[in-house]
């Protein structure tokens, strides 16, 4: 009788999970085990969404999905016709799980929480007989005798046929000496995901006010972003923000995170149109307060700063704005520019750019190309979508091949 061959997945979060469980439902005969280096599972599935995890996007086009990914598009867009967003769906509801999609197209559990995704992967690991070893460092991975060898930190040994890397992005690239070892490329790692400090700006006493759709470029760039924003405490954050953090994580990184940007707080005006706009304004409604009529849909507080930082009186008429303060009023509502030094990133919920370079991953089994019966999947790979459920998409899909490819070898 053939032994039973065995599958270590290092990384017990939504990739390593997807990848474990889907191997053992395909192979019953294949022993799969995970292993976690915390003494938590699947922690940011946890805390994704504001606790009610956002699964996926609503995004059914391949060609619309991989513009949400500043880095890996193209891996992805080959990796999607394997496993996309309709088999996630799919997957979940076939174990009772259903999604709803929200207005911005982020689809979370019917239950409005993670613990549901979580119970479900957990409910797949007991049915399936997945092992789960916790507090498990592993440091270093050799090829013993054309079988796998994983030490941990704590010295002990384990031996398996298949390994799948699915531990997360690392924010050191020191944190990735184990796998350069086995003789992988590694793309420097920085933050994607963060929001803009602005130290000592006025506009941080508006914190908590949030403009529902504005365009925020970097000066001296070609990175723009339209979508909400919010006034933070220490700056600003948001979709239109987070985006732009993702889509120029390295060329930010590059500036220190010291940079200038111009915010266009009514983005379907330019300097041009709004004077034309502020002539009609001015003559249908010259006596009301230019603070108590505000016809551009800005949230009051706002509309009062950028009267305030314009030198215009809160009491002033329209009928009686003059043009210098006009034209520096329009200027702060197209192009207001504001000095950003500095990030925050979310503890929890944070994403690198880096990891494994896709140039040594097939696509089609994210099996490494420099040695055999390796495979990676998650943000271990140089690959990051931007916020709104693409991160755990790109999971979700790396996790789903590389366990079809593993089962398919077991079973040779």
């Amino acid at each position: 009788m053939m032994s039973k061959k065995k599958l270590v997945v290092i990384g017990g979060g939504a990739a390593g999970f997807f990848c474990a469980v889907n191997a053992a439902q395909m192979d019953p005969l294949l022993e799969v085990i995970i292993i976690e280096k915390t003494g938590k599972l699947l922690s940011k599935v946890k805390v994704s969404g504001g606790g009610r995890c956002n699964v996926t996007h609503a995004c059914f086009s391949i060609a619309d999905m991989i513009k949400k990914y500043p880095r890996g598009a193209g891996f992805l867009k080959k990796a999607f016709h394997d496993f996309f967003t309709t088999d996630t769906i799919e997957w979940f509801k076939k174990r009772h799980v259903e999604l709803k999609t929200e207005a911005d197209g982020r689809m979370f559990p019917v239950s409005n929480t993670s613990q549901t995704i979580i119970d479900c992967l957990m409910n797949e690991v007991n049915r399936y007989d997945v092992g789960i070893m916790m507090n498990r460092d592993a440091k270093q991975l050799t090829i013993d005798n054309g079988q796998w060898k994983i030490v941990f930190a704590n010295e002990e040994v384990i031996y398996a046929d298949y390994v799948c890397i699915a531990s997360g992005g690392y924010p050191k690239s020191a944190q990735f000496e184990w796998l350069k070892n086995i003789g992988h490329t590694i793309e420097e790692p920085v933050p994607s995901l963060f929001t803009f400090n602005m130290p000592g700006n006025p506009v941080t006493e508006l914190m908590g006010i949030t403009a529902e759709n504005v365009s925020v470029k970097i000066n001296g760039t070609k990175l723009s972003q339209e979508g909400p924003l919010l006034i933070t405490h220490w700056g600003m954050s948001g979709p239109a923000i987070l985006k732009l953090s993702a889509q120029g994580a390295r060329e930010l990184a590059n500036k220190n995170y010291e940079f200038t940007i111009s915010v266009n707080w009514v983005p379907t005006y330019n300097e041009q149109t709004l004077k034309d706009k502020f002539q009609q304004v001015r003559f249908d409604i010259a006596a009301t307060k230019i603070n108590n009529r505000n016809p551009f849909s800005v949230p009051q507080r706002l509309w009062t700063y950028l009267l305030q930082q314009s030198g215009i009186n809160e009491d002033m008429r329209w009928a009686d704005l003059p043009a210098k303060e006009q034209n520096k009023f329009i200027k702060n509502l197209c192009a207001q520019e504001f000095a950003v030094k500095g990030k925050t990133t979310f503890k929890e919920e944070f994403v690198t750019a880096g990891g494994i370079s896709l140039n040594e991953i097939d696509h089609a089994t994210m099996q490494s190309k420099i040695v055999p019966n390796l495979f990676f999947a998650g943000e271990v790979i140089d690959v990051d979508g931007v916020t709104g459920g693409f991160n755990f998409q790109n999971a979700w899909t790396t996790g789903y091949i590389s366990a079809k490819a593993i089962a398919e070898l077991s079973q040779k």
